[in-house]
């Protein structure tokens, strides 16, 4: 009787165990671990997706597989990084040690640039965040932790849970959103701006562990997603003389309350550009990359780029750069003729 007693006892103290959230997500034995292992913040496979070559990536020219990059390292291990805390001495996990803002931005440092050194001193910052919003109020325990599917990339399809019209249940009747009707996502009209790691040196990458490019921000892209005009943005790359371009569909968490004015997406200069020629989209002016500023739609063959070396800390236009190797993922279709003509009219 007593030994089974200490049976029941201890299945009881078991059954909470399993049904608490961080051994769940944190706990690994030597057959199986944790799906926290198959998460996108444990297995990078997002970055490594759109680098392999195997989907036209960067690999393509550097001949370096992902494995030897310290691109990976980023990512993290465990849960600790994320939920230990320290007291009297001791280590313990916990679940407000996660929720903080700051943690989440130590990683997603493209969003920390973007809220503490472009909106805030501007006064234009994200109207969630000017709310006292914080990261976890969107994003949920399973987009963190996993679900026990190994995805590709946060823009697979199921992968994330958060979108707009989990709050924002009813769209106002506005004349933009009946004009639009379902063929514009929320942040094609409603994300103010965009940050961009422009021409990556990936050479100092490779070579010194250090990421060497330039940021620019003030313009947004557009692209074609789930039959959607989305944001989107894009990554410039240039490898021992050879030049690559990436686009993907884009959220840069800078949301303004107001939606964009007609007359910032259609018959703009920049659309008008793009209907007779090319968009040249950066140059190089008194030492600095300059570039265009507003909404871009990306179209093929569409845009010019600029591309440099970095050689002794100094930024140099490349003389003769090559035409760059270019890159759409699975997830992101380029604006087609036929949308870049509605754009040239003015409305």
């Amino acid at each position: 009787m007593r030994k089974k007693k200490w049976f029941s006892i201890a299945g009881a103290i078991l059954g909470i165990l399993i049904r608490g959230n961080y051994f769940l997500y944190c706990q690994q034995t030597t057959e199986n671990k944790g799906f926290f292992y198959s998460s996108l913040h444990y297995t990078t496979q997002g970055m490594k997706y759109w680098y392999q070559k195997e989907n036209g990536g960067f690999e393509s020219i550097t001949g370096i597989p992902y494995e030897k990059l310290s691109c990976k390292n980023c990512h993290t291990a465990n849960c600790d990084p994320c939920h230990s805390m320290e007291k009297e001495g001791k280590l313990f996990y916990s679940t407000k040690q996660a929720e903080k803002q700051e943690l989440c931005l130590i990683c997603h440092s493209r969003q920390k640039v973007m809220l503490y050194k472009i909106d805030q001193p501007r006064n234009e910052l994200d109207l969630h965040f000017a709310k006292g919003m914080e990261c976890l109020d969107c994003h949920t325990a399973r987009e963190v932790h996993g679900d026990g599917i190994a995805y590709q990339s946060m823009l697979e399809p199921e992968a994330m849970d958060t979108k707009c019209e989990n709050c924002h249940k009813e769209i106002p009747s506005t004349l933009s959103h009946k004009v639009h009707q379902d063929r514009l996502d929320c942040s094609a009209c409603h994300t103010r701006r965009v940050i961009t790691c422009y021409n990556c040196h990936f050479e100092a990458q490779v070579k010194e562990e250090k990421k060497i490019s330039i940021p620019i921000t003030d313009w947004v892209f557009l692209i074609n997603r789930q039959g959607k005009v989305t944001s989107a943005n894009f990554q410039s790359l240039v490898y021992k003389g050879k030049t690559f371009v990436v686009f993907a569909p884009f959220f840069s968490h800078s949301v303004m309350k107001e939606g964009r004015k007609c007359d910032e997406c259609h018959g703009t200069e920049i659309v008008k550009q793009m209907g007779e020629n090319k968009l040249k989209l950066t140059w190089f002016e008194s030492g600095e990359v300059k570039s265009v500023k507003g909404v871009i739609p990306i179209v093929e063959d569409k845009l010019e780029f600029l591309f440099l070396d970095y050689k002794d800390g100094q930024w140099i236009p490349m003389a003769k750069a090559p035409n760059p190797m270019v890159q759409f993922t699975t997830y992101g279709q380029p604006i087609t003729q036929e949308q870049l003509r509605s754009m040239l009219k003015s409305k």
